[in-house]
């Protein structure tokens, strides 16, 4: 680069002279091939990472991600992927993406001991270039239900869900010249080989220890009619936006396990406690996140039954105390609920007993004592303030009979009415306030009671 711009100075010099006339030679010329050389840039490729699940937050992340790669003339797109699944919908997105995207994408499954699991299969094989870094492994493509209910479906609709997925990898297999048997198999035997075998089977292109390895090996790589020149070109990260990793850090069985107890406890310390604000709104917001994985995490039916009741038993035993049966039932089925949310068949949907025996130990603790602490502090009559003397006992100072007459409380005169009447001197039990007035009732068999 030095040299390039001590050369242009040059001749830029060279031009000024001449125009005034002060330089007897004529102005040097350059080639044609010296001008290319001195106008070319080096070459970039734009690089994207995904981990974890696939979802709508991968989606949208690698299409934006294309766009920008095409608006920066990238060679082309590398995506870096590890990941043990995620859904169809989302996974079909990406392979659209990628079948109309204007630049080459390269799926390359990195670092050592990443895995191209299920969804990732898919996108592996839609990518114009695969690639997988050594002690990486690709396959079990089996689908997955999406959305609550998915568990139940029968075998038809199961049938057909394979049908679609098999075809389905079938087609963008053939549209990328790849071993269609096995991605076939994939899908139905949930088959799953490492990079060297898919390099093997032609599953794959390339086995690249790293990222420069991997420029080096697809340098020269025709697609679409043009050849990359990715040796030694420059790596260009594309980040996901702060929204596109909070809603991919959010997509886990664990972290809707959260929001579901933050929506519990949230929700019902309000009504317990009502004017505490902070417990509500933090329960709203949680709800809010619950729902939108709900639409996005397959759950199980059932499961989110049995948490509903274990719910309901823990209330009920706090208004109608059984010694604790109802509240051993509500543990029994608020852990059998959290243990069957999602298809434990699926490594990304599993929820570990590490999780769920906290959760139910947690939720039975804040139901005994918090929420049945609350809800028996509500029942309990009034302790101080106008309130607390309905029941009280009084002494008239004056006859009471349907007129008002006075009585002595708390060292002060106060004015009482009575349906009954009231002698003077006689003991008579307060039945309300109502404002300055005290309404009150005769005590019978007693005659003066000391205020």
């Amino acid at each position: 680069m030095a040299g390039c711009r001590e050369l242009m100075g040059r001749i830029a010099c060279a031009f000024a002279l001449a125009s005034l006339g002060l330089g007897g030679d004529p102005a040097p010329t350059m080639s044609v091939s010296t001008m290319s050389s001195t106008s070319s840039v080096p070459s970039r490729v734009c690089l994207a990472r995904v981990q974890g699940t696939i979802g709508p937050a991968t989606a949208s992340y690698l299409n934006r991600a294309i766009q920008e790669a095409a608006g920066q003339g990238a060679q082309c797109l590398v995506i870096e992927l590890d990941t043990p699944g995620g859904l169809l919908d989302s996974t079909k997105e990406i392979t659209q993406a990628f079948l109309r995207s204007p630049v080459p994408t390269v799926v390359f499954v990195s670092p050592p001991g990443a895995w191209a699991g299920s969804a990732g299969c898919f996108i592996t094989m839609a990518a114009d270039l695969a690639a997988m870094a050594p002690s990486t492994s690709i396959g079990a493509a089996h689908p997955v239900g999406i959305g609550p209910g998915s568990e139940k479906q029968d075998e038809a609709m199961k049938q057909k869900l394979e049908n679609f997925s098999t075809s389905y990898i079938e087609a963008i297999a053939a549209k990328r010249q790849r071993n269609t048997e096995w991605a076939k198999a994939s899908v139905r035997d949930s088959a799953a080989i490492t990079a060297e075998k898919a390099l093997e089977l032609h599953v794959i292109d390339v086995v690249a220890k790293d990222l420069p390895d991997l420029l080096t090996q697809i340098d020269g790589r025709e697609f679409n009619g043009r050849k990359l020149a990715t040796a030694g070109a420059s790596s260009v990260p594309i980040p996901m936006s702060a929204r596109e990793q909070v809603f991919q850090i959010i997509a886990h069985p664990q972290v809707m396990l959260i929001l579901m107890l933050v929506v519990m406890y949230g929700v019902i310390g309000e009504l317990t406690s009502p004017g505490a604000i902070l417990p509500g709104v933090a329960g709203v917001i949680a709800l809010v996140l619950l729902l939108y994985l709900g639409s996005v995490l397959p759950m199980n039916l059932a499961g989110l039954a049995l948490v509903a009741v274990a719910i309901a038993l823990f209330i009920i035993d706090v208004f109608a105390p059984t010694h604790g049966i109802l509240t051993a039932g509500g543990v029994v089925a608020f852990f059998l609920g959290v243990f069957m949310l999602f298809d434990r068949s699926e490594p990304y949907l599993r929820l570990s007993l590490v999780w769920v025996v906290p959760a139910t130990v947690v939720t039975a603790l804040f139901f005994i004592f918090i929420v049945g602490a609350g809800i028996r502090a509500q029942r309990q009559p009034a302790q101080s303030g106008a309130g607390a003397w309905v029941g009280r006992v009084v002494t008239a100072l004056e006859p009471i009979d349907r007129g008002q007459g006075r009585v002595f409380l708390e060292g002060e005169y106060w004015n009482a009415v009575s349906d009954a009447p009231v002698e003077a001197g006689q003991a008579a039990e307060i039945l309300a306030v109502e404002g300055l007035t005290l309404k009150v009732k005769p005590v019978v068999h007693s005659k003066e009671v000391p205020s």
